[in-house]
């Protein structure tokens, strides 16, 4: 296991596990990087155009990573459920689930029709702008979008091999896999309520909060404590709780992202601003500026963010945020988070986690949740 303790530099971190969440993210940095030198090698030895154009593609993608929130929060849910010793196990988890964002954010950038990731072109523009520049024949966005879509089901695949030695390995292996599974499921059904969301015209408030719990709080939060649970050997009453926990801090991670995606700048969050606005894409911030408005008689508000209609032109995104703005859903939204991240650190405190762990998954639900990390009491 030469690569697993490669990744920790400190031996006291080794001999007890990296001893901060910021720790094991820079650890899984470094196995990341030797899991892709592997991955890459193995590529060329089968193709080397596949290699150059696909593999390489994702590989760069991955190293050049986004927060590893999810790293971060399976460090918590180990460290939460009684997890010490060899970190071999979690940090290769926690390749894997780097590997399947890479996977999710490629699919959605081409099924959104998103132009910027991680402050670069997204894979699919990039692999179309490959084809003029090759000068290669027949249209350069559609092979962009196919090409894209295997390029991240070489990071799916990656990631389910590396999880899968982890499984085979590992005493608990079963009960990791099992959550690795329904975490893969959730994913496609979220991505997939999205988009039928879209074409149906879907406006409600409880379908805007099943979206984003499906799409992404379970498999940004609740899953990896789970994942991290599992690999420690947590009993059922701590894994409920870090269950509990993940789900809430997950949803306000996604109502922060649907805030940053209307109000944010593209020069921190690394993608565009304003695309789900002008497609009138069902989030809850929309749905509940659409709820207000329709309750106060805010007839233009109302047209404005309808998801019915064709998509609105640049110039009518200032009027769609100032009608969320004034409707009052902006403050709504802001209120929502700050309840559910203070329900996640309740939920969490309900584990045997030491003051330590409790303080860094307090900063993490602040990092994810835009708010201010509050302060955590010590055990008594």
């Amino acid at each position: 296991m030469r690569e697993l303790r490669s990744a920790t530099e400190d031996p006291a971190e080794r001999a007890g596990g990296p001893l901060t969440a910021d720790a094991a993210t820079r650890a899984v940095g470094r196995v990341l990087g030797e899991v892709l030198d592997e991955r890459m090698s193995q590529a060329y030895d089968l193709d080397a155009v596949f290699a150059r154009d696909v593999a390489g593609r994702v590989s760069a993608f991955a190293r050049r990573g986004g927060k590893r929130l999810r790293t971060a929060f399976a460090w918590c849910g180990w460290r939460a459920g009684g997890g010490t010793g060899d970190p071999g196990p979690l940090l290769r988890t926690g390749v894997a689930l780097e590997l399947v964002q890479t996977c999710a954010l490629v699919h959605d950038d081409v099924m959104d029709g998103s132009h910027l990731r991680r402050g670069a072109p997204s894979m699919h523009v990039d692999l179309a702008r490959m084809h003029r520049a090759e000068g290669m024949t027949g249209g350069a966005e559609s092979f962009g979008h196919s090409a894209a879509v295997l390029a991240g089901d070489l990071a799916l695949a990656w990631a389910d091999d590396l999880m899968t030695e982890i499984a085979l390995a590992t005493t608990d292996g079963p009960r990791l896999y099992r959550e690795w599974r329904a975490m893969r499921e959730e994913m496609v059904a979220g991505q997939y309520r999205d988009l039928q969301a879209q074409a149906a015209g879907a406006s409600g408030v409880d379908e805007a909060l099943t979206i984003a719990t499906l799409k992404s709080a379970l498999y940004t939060v609740e899953r990896p404590l789970a994942l991290g649970a599992s690999l420690a050997g947590a009993d059922e009453a701590v894994t409920a709780a870090l269950r509990a926990a993940g789900r809430c801090a997950g949803l306000a991670f996604q109502l922060r992202d649907d805030l940053l995606g209307a109000f944010g700048d593209p020069t921190q969050t690394g993608k565009p601003v304003g695309d789900d606005l002008r497609a009138r894409k069902l989030t809850y911030l929309l749905a509940v500026a659409l709820e207000m408005g329709r309750a106060t008689g805010d007839e233009e508000a109302v047209a404005l963010l309808s998801p019915a209609g064709p998509a609105l032109p640049e110039r009518a995104v200032e009027g769609v945020r100032a009608a969320l703005e004034r409707t009052g859903a902006r403050d709504m939204v802001e209120a929502k988070i700050a309840e559910l991240a203070d329900t996640a650190l309740r939920r969490f405190g309900e584990t045997d986690a030491d003051a330590v762990v409790r303080r860094e998954f307090a900063a993490l639900v602040a990092r994810a949740s835009g708010i201010r990390a509050p302060q955590v009491r010590e055990a008594v």
